[in-house]
């Protein structure tokens, strides 16, 4: 007998996934450069050379059974080393190799990070808007996800929401900065208030509460700014990297989880990850990946492109009426549709050949979010399409 729970999940399938499916069929119909498709977060801009140079170079230099073979169970020790180094140079942090978990990009990173510091009925408090998968990252471990609104006139995070959000169950918080689907950045004064509310929280309940930070956007930041990295602020922290967006590699499915090296118990949370593998299967991520990435620490793809899309819509967007927050990083913004029922909205949208997700299963109803990861030329054509839209069903 097949399992009645996963079966059931067919019916809830991603809205994400059923747009960008939607925009392929519509695309094969009329050509695919018609249609505004802003609905799946997938990289735009080409790997960089020095990735795959570095690919090449492995290929061709080294022993197969290198690249090829199994890792150890948390990853490739020099891999990890050079982690370690790479971070504590950049974040004044103090990790070793030993504080690193080399998983299949940030979704195993979090499973993994949740899976170790909960237990089933524990909570991991989430602020909304949430990526939606994390409904299922935490909820499937036994744990429950517990949203808590943010500040929407900012996206920054609503402080007496939280606070009283906290129980004796909370086991984690689990934060994405800068965040999908908002764009928002967390600020060093929001990441430092946070810190010092977690601290008060652990003292008040008597036991570790742990920050698992998800923060695959950490390179896609605008106006010259640096994303404060959360693990400088609060000790009980596990860092959850993918190396998918910066570097555009997503198909290759790399990542980790770094410890933070003063949380409870940090020399054995890696080794910890190691055992949980054993019963998610996320086992040794591929080991041609590990060392090329550890090659190239550092160095992105050309994401310049992000911030010139995000401007041209900002504007746009704003010049028409919607209110929206400014993204102070990763590649989506998002607006508040011109009607309460942002499902309703969006689905007008597709009348223009605008592909735009509601924000209602990002815990966020009455927006909708754009992922602007799509070539310039085809943002700009398709600020067309959203002017006939907003002026032929809003005015």
């Amino acid at each position: 007998m097949i399992s009645e729970d996963f079966k059931s999940m067919l019916n809830g399938k991603s809205v994400i996934r059923q747009l960008s499916e939607y925009a392929t069929s519509r695309g094969a119909k009329i050509g695919y450069e018609n249609v505004f498709d802003y609905s799946l977060g997938n990289p735009s801009v080409p790997t960089p050379k020095s990735f795959t140079d570095t690919m090449i170079k492995l290929l061709t230099k080294e022993d197969p059974m290198k690249l090829h073979g199994y890792s150890q169970s948390q990853g490739i020790p020099a891999v990890r080393a050079k982690h370690a180094e790479y971070l504590n140079k950049r974040f004044n942090m103090n990790y070793t190799g030993e504080h690193l978990f080399m998983t299949t990009g940030a979704s195993g990173a979090i499973a993994h990070a949740v899976r170790a510091v909960t237990k089933p009925g524990d909570e991991v408090i989430t602020i909304a808007p949430f990526f939606p998968e994390y409904v299922q990252y935490v909820n499937r471990t036994g744990a429950v996800l517990k949203p808590v609104s943010a500040d929407t006139k900012t996206f920054q995070i609503d402080f007496d929401a939280l606070k009283s959000a906290f129980n004796d169950k909370t086991a984690a918080v689990l934060i994405n900065t800068p965040n999908n689907p908002s764009g928002a950045m967390y600020t060093a004064e929001t990441l430092r208030t946070l810190s010092s509310l977690m601290y008060d929280m652990q003292k008040k309940f008597g036991h570790d509460i742990f920050l698992i930070s998800d923060e695959p956007y950490r390179e896609i930041v605008f106006d010259g700014q640096t994303a404060p990295y959360p693990a400088a602020y609060y000790d009980n922290t596990l860092t959850c990297y993918s190396y998918s967006k910066s570097l555009s590699i997503p198909g290759e499915r790399i990542g980790y989880v770094a410890v933070n090296p003063r949380a409870t118990d940090a020399d054995i949370i890696s080794v910890m990850c190691g055992q949980i593998s054993r019963g998610i299967g996320h086992n040794c991520p591929p080991s041609i990946i590990q060392l090329a990435v550890s090659e190239v620490l550092g160095e992105t793809a050309d994401i310049s492109v992000y911030e010139t899309n995000m401007n041209i819509l900002y504007d746009e967007l704003t010049a028409l009426g919607f209110e929206v927050v400014r993204p102070g990083g990763t590649f989506y913004i998002m607006p508040k549709a011109l009607e309460a029922d942002s499902v309703a909205f969006c689905n007008k949208a597709k009348e223009y050949d605008l592909i735009l997700v509601p924000a209602d299963s990002f815990g966020a109803p009455g927006f909708f979010r754009m992922a602007y990861c799509i070539d310039t030329e085809k943002v700009e054509r398709s600020l067309i399409a959203l002017r006939k839209f907003v002026s032929e069903c809003y005015r």
